[in-house]
């Protein structure tokens, strides 16, 4: 399919048509709408002191198959062992995953952190990324969509900007997991 044709079908697909039949839009537009009030609900807004940055957002991926894609991104809250809701220091990145026939690419924004600060582990189709920087400290687990060939990844971090690129394989009983280096 060429560039022309992949942009008429996808507009011919806008899921924020809002004249369409199947009523998407609203979908999407309810499902962002719940997500941003279960967002501030959640935020313990008593907790961020001046002149700290508090990030919470959403972000919309048009996938290959036409249907949006929903993910939220920043701090996030967590209950504490006596039920205190407490704001985490860690962030959840945004992050991409596209997969074709032979590969799984994953896009992670990653700003602010040093490249020896970022620590990826995959098993059991998760990949699990971890950043400790000095600035900012991020967290993320990622459903792998099938299994990954580790030992042919290639993977590059550069401007802020994580790139994953790791080779399908077929189903293994590995149990032992997988440490990424980063090049």
């Amino acid at each position: 399919m060429n560039n022309d044709e992949n942009n008429r079908r996808r507009r011919e697909i806008d899921p924020f048509d809002l004249n369409r039949d199947d009523n998407e839009a609203d979908r999407i537009f309810n499902a962002l709408d719940k997500m941003i009030r279960k967002m501030f609900k959640d935020v313990p807004f008593e907790e961020i002191q001046p002149g700290r940055s508090f990030i919470r957002g959403v972000n919309v991926h048009i996938g290959s198959d036409g249907k949006p894609k929903i993910q939220e991104f920043g701090n996030y809250s967590r209950k504490t062992s006596n039920g205190e809701v407490k704001l985490s220091k860690e962030r959840e990145p945004i992050v991409d995953v596209i997969e074709n026939h032979q590969n799984v690419a994953i896009t992670v924004e990653l700003p602010g952190v040093e490249k020896n600060d970022i620590t990826l582990n995959v098993k059991d189709q998760k990949l699990e990324i971890t950043v400790d920087g000095s600035q900012r400290n991020y967290h993320k687990i990622i459903d792998l969509p099938c299994d990954v060939n580790l030992e042919s990844s290639h993977t590059t971090y550069k401007n802020g900007i994580l790139d994953i690129e790791l080779k399908k394989k077929k189903k293994t009983t590995d149990t032992k997991g997988f440490h990424i280096n980063i090049e």
